[in-house]
């Protein structure tokens, strides 16, 4: 409920995913149950359809409310409902494009950690210039990160490209100023340490330029540092827009040069559009959560369902846990 054009995109999503997926996935929209009824209704397939049903939850939470409120004083809101449907056992996944922080702090106090996860994370895939994208974390989940939390974000996030994308030792590359290992600043030389006598399979530092490149499969970064190169990469695709729009105005010929190669262009630029890879992954919190963009299409949200069952049925929380387990057997961590 808490999206930008909710609860028609979730609700469009759903059914988008309930097409692509079989009869064992059951979906269940939380929400106000009036508001959530009247968008089914604009969707005919809808009709009949046993595997969506309906929650009521009477208060929703929005942007701009405080994080750390919900848990105490919001329980009949669509996002504590939602989870704590999950921590009872009642829904093996979570999606929302509402208040990232909001979910973040919620499922983490009400769902709890994954044994050996000193701090949960968020992770975005970035398009690169090879066939694989690049896994980013943290994009924004925890600022001021110490050593160990960005030594146990590179082993979830090992794990999640791992399954996720079928690659056998990823690498892991550490956002820095330089490439020396003497560079940064402490908790930076101080995690390159960590990272180079750990279990996963580190690559060394590497710079901003790198993460298009697709130089290493995984990059650990500060959630600060992590959030700004996020928002600046989403900048890009309306940047590039408008850019060609502004090229196509200055006369016929350029509207006519603009058109033919519009194909090509749609070709290129999709690989820019975060709608194509669905929501992020908080990793670490006891529970499947998919975190997505608060303007979400509804592809965007049927994606974000469709990585939600992905995670679940590759066990990635229970892998993340024999990892972390097998990095603190190897070396006592800070």
């Amino acid at each position: 409920m808490g999206g930008d054009f909710a609860p028609a995109s979730e609700v469009g999503g759903a059914l988008i995913a309930l097409s692509k997926l079989g009869r064992d996935v059951e979906i269940v929209l939380v929400g106000r149950e009036d508001v959530l009824r009247a968008a089914l209704d604009k969707h005919p397939e809808s009709k009949g359809e046993t595997r969506l049903s309906v929650l009521h939850a009477p208060d929703v939470v929005t942007m701009s409310d405080e994080p750390s409120s919900i848990v105490k004083g919001r329980k009949e809101s669509s996002l504590y409902m939602g989870l704590d449907m999950m921590r009872r056992g009642d829904a093996d996944g979570f999606v929302s494009a509402g208040n990232t922080g909001g979910v973040m702090a919620t499922a983490t106090m009400l769902c709890g950690r994954i044994p050996g996860v000193s701090r949960p994370t968020i992770g975005t895939f970035f398009p690169t210039l090879t066939n694989k994208p690049t896994l980013v974390v943290d994009i924004g989940a925890n600022v001021d990160s110490k050593p160990r939390f960005l030594h146990d974000f590179a082993v979830m996030g090992s794990v999640f490209a791992h399954l996720m994308l079928g690659i056998e030792r990823p690498t892991v590359g550490l956002l820095n100023v330089g490439e020396e290992k003497s560079k940064g600043t402490e908790v930076a030389r101080e995690t390159h340490e960590l990272l180079s006598n750990s279990t996963v399979n580190f690559y060394g530092n590497v710079e901003g330029r790198d993460i298009l490149k697709g130089t290493v499969d995984i990059v650990v970064c500060d959630g600060f540092e992590g959030n700004i190169v996020l928002k600046f990469a989403e900048s890009i695709l309306t940047f590039l827009k408008e850019r060609f729009k502004a090229y196509a105005n200055r006369g016929l010929l350029q509207k006519l040069t603009i058109a033919a190669f519009r194909p090509v262009l749609r070709k290129v630029l999709s690989g820019l559009d975060y709608q194509e890879y669905g929501g992020v992954p908080l990793l670490g919190i006891n529970g499947v959560v998919i975190i997505g963009h608060g303007s979400g299409s509804p592809l965007a949200l049927s994606n974000m369902i469709l990585r939600a069952v992905e995670v679940v049925r590759k066990d990635v929380n229970g892998t993340i846990q024999r990892a972390l387990h097998e990095a603190a057997q190897q070396k006592d961590l800070p």
